[in-house]
């Protein structure tokens, strides 16, 4: 029996694309008017505009959110500055037509600052993990405990992985035709899975800041899946598909998930070669499920998806 994905999945919003407040047509985007294949956006408040324009972004995001209309399958996030910059917004009229915050340098010590504010709402909570904090593995502990409390965790769709702000941190940038996985931040990522995953919370992907390099954004992706990571940011809507395409599953993979997560499947059998094993295997296999259910099967044997997408 195929099992339904779960309700409001981090694997139903695909490649987020961030788009700054201030951009002109951020309501027909909001609308699906324009990107119409989107399933997520997220209007940025903070890197994306400058302290000089952050007033004037707040009063265009708020006039914008008067026109939103419902639209199911397509998700808006609002990317607060700082915990002020949160007041503000939840101060909007109409702002309960987002479905969610992000958090942007998220940490123990604003914490409280931001969730404070969230107390008593319906949205969704995506907080970033982009300060040195990160290196620490008990600060990231310490981290989670307070992260997992149940009012908190509840709201919280997925942990977001702010690369280019690590990076900075790191007083490095990631070279052309070089996965993240091929930098230090390989090891920083892994770090973070272990830490999170196992404790129930979904982790996304790093930005590829590169728009001329589709093999190896295609590679990268192929990582983020290997380490566990659900969806990954676009920062330019031609990435979107690209993006997606990966997230296609494997018609093999999709057998062996089937037969997994029925209830009449044997503990160990043998499938496409593969031992599958229920005990240890399942969780994966209802992740496939949930993948297969949002992006479908793949049409090309992994490997080859370059020659059928540049």
């Amino acid at each position: 029996m195929n099992t339904p994905p779960n309700v409001f999945s981090p694997w139903c919003l695909g490649a987020s694309l961030y788009m700054p407040a201030h951009r002109f047509d951020l309501m027909d985007c909001a609308n699906g008017e324009k990107l119409q294949d989107l399933r997520s956006m997220i209007f940025c408040t903070e890197d994306a505009v400058s302290q000089s324009e952050l007033d004037s972004s707040l009063r265009h995001l708020g006039l914008c959110l008067q026109g939103f209309r419902d639209t199911p399958q397509r998700f808006r996030f609002i990317r607060a500055r700082n915990p002020e910059v949160l007041a503000r917004l939840l101060d909007l009229p109409d702002i309960e037509k987002i479905d969610g915050f992000v958090l942007p340098k998220f940490n123990a010590g604003n914490f409280y600052a931001y969730f404070d504010q969230l107390q008593g709402t319906a949205f969704k909570i995506m907080p970033t993990l982009e300060t040195r904090d990160v290196f620490d593995l008990g600060a990231m502990r310490e981290l989670r405990e307070a992260l997992a409390q149940e009012a908190i965790f509840a709201r919280i769709l997925m942990l977001r992985i702010g690369g280019n702000d690590l990076m900075n941190l790191l007083g490095i940038r990631r070279p052309r035709q070089m996965t993240l996985y091929e930098t230090p931040l390989g090891h920083v990522i892994a770090q973070l899975v272990t830490v999170f995953k196992p404790y129930g919370f979904s982790l996304s992907a790093p930005v590829f800041e590169y728009l001329d390099d589709t093999a190896t954004l295609q590679q990268e992706i192929r990582l983020d899946l290997a380490h566990g990571l659900t969806g990954k940011t676009a920062i330019h809507p031609t990435q979107v598909p690209v993006i997606e395409a990966m997230y296609s599953v494997d018609s093999d993979d999709y057998d062996m998930a089937q037969a997994l997560c029925q209830s009449e499947s044997p503990a160990v059998f043998r499938m496409h070669d593969a031992m599958c094993e229920v005990a240890t295997h399942r969780q994966w296999g209802q992740d496939i499920m949930d993948r297969r259910h949002y992006y479908g099967e793949s049409l090309v044997l992994p490997g080859y998806t370059e020659l059928f997408i540049n």
